[in-house]
C-alpha cells in the first residue's frame, strides 16, 4: 500500500527528442493526469537533444532557442489523459504548424497518476473538513489545495469586495493533509490560516479542496521468525499496532522529500 501510494503521489516528468518515442505509464489502479507540457526548444542543442542534421547543414541554419508550440498541452490531453499508459512518436507534424523549421525540438511532459476511484471534498475558509472511509478502509490523500484557484469553487463562491481575482495556494497543504489524515479511517481539519498559513493577500476568501481515495487496509503478513525484526529509530521492534502510524509518517516524509 505504501509503495502504491508513493507512486501515485509522485510528480512524473518525461521527455523525448524529435524522432523518439515518448512513453507515459502509471501504476495499477491509477490513470495519467497531465499537468503541463512543452514542445519546442528553449535551450541550445548541446544541452539537450543534439541536432540530428549534418554538421555542415547545422552551421548554415541558426538554431532557434525561443521556439514553442501552444498546442502541446492539448495534444497530450488528447493522447494520454485518463489512460493507464500511452506512447507515440514525437515530431512537429503532431503539433500543427512548425514555428521553427530546421531547429530540432523536444517534448517535455509533467504528469501525475490519479487513482481510478477518488472523492473530492471542499470546505470554505474557517469551516471544518471531515474525511472518512468505511470499515477496513483507510484514507489515501491524492492532492490538497488551500487558497484561491483561478476557477474558484462552486461551494465557496467568491464575494467581490474590491479585491482582484488572483490565484494563490499554500505550498504546504498536501504535506499537512498527508500528516493529518493519511492512513486513517477518519480525520478532520479546519480550513483556516491557523492550520495552513495565509498564501493570499489579506481579505481574499480561501477554501480547502482535498482529493482522496479509500483503500483497503494493508494485509499484515504473519511474522517470519527467520527474519530479523524491523526496528524503529529507538531500536525497538515494530509491532503490528504501529503499522498504520508508520505508514502515515513514511508518506509524509516522502511528500516532503519530493
Amino acid at each position: 500500500f505504501a509503495a502504491y501510494m508513493s507512486q501515485a503521489l509522485k510528480n512524473y516528468t518525461d521527455h523525448a527528442c524529435d524522432g523518439e518515442y515518448v512513453s507515459l505509464r502509471c501504476p495499477h489502479r491509477t490513470t495519467i493526469s497531465i499537468q503541463s507540457s512543452f514542445y519546442g526548444r528553449i535551450v541550445p542543442s548541446h544541452q539537450m537533444c543534439p541536432s540530428r542534421y549534418p554538421h555542415s547543414y547545422a552551421t548554415l541554419i541558426k538554431e532557434d532557442v525561443a521556439c514553442s508550440v501552444g498546442t502541446s498541452l492539448q495534444k497530450m490531453l488528447d493522447e494520454c489523459q485518463d489512460r493507464r499508459s500511452c506512447q507515440f512518436l514525437v515530431n512537429s507534424r503532431l503539433f500543427g504548424t512548425d514555428p521553427c523549421p530546421g531547429t530540432g525540438k523536444y517534448l517535455i511532459v509533467w504528469y501525475k497518476c490519479r487513482p481510478n476511484e477518488y472523492k473530492s471534498k471542499v470546505a470554505c475558509e474557517d469551516d471544518k473538513l471531515r474525511l472518512s472511509c468505511k470499515k477496513s478502509m483507510v484514507i489515501a490523500i491524492y492532492s490538497a489545495i488551500f487558497g484561491r484557484t483561478q476557477g474558484g469553487s462552486l461551494e465557496c463562491p467568491y464575494q467581490n469586495l474590491g479585491m482582484p481575482m488572483i490565484e494563490c495556494q499554500s505550498a504546504t497543504a498536501l504535506q499537512l493533509m498527508i500528516k493529518r489524515c493519511h492512513g486513517k479511517r477518519s480525520c478532520s481539519i479546519y480550513a483556516s490560516t491557523y492550520e495552513f498559513g495565509d498564501p493570499c493577500y489579506p481579505g481574499i476568501q480561501k477554501h480547502l479542496n482535498v482529493i482522496y481515495t479509500c483503500d483497503n487496509t494493508p494485509v499484515l503478513l504473519p511474522v517470519d521468525e527467520t527474519q530479523p525484526p524491523v526496528l524503529t529509530s529507538s531500536m525497538e521492534p515494530v509491532g503490528v499496532s504501529t503499522e498504520m502510524a508508520l505508514l502515515s509518517n513514511i508518506l509524509a516524509a516522502y511528500a516532503f522529500i519530493t
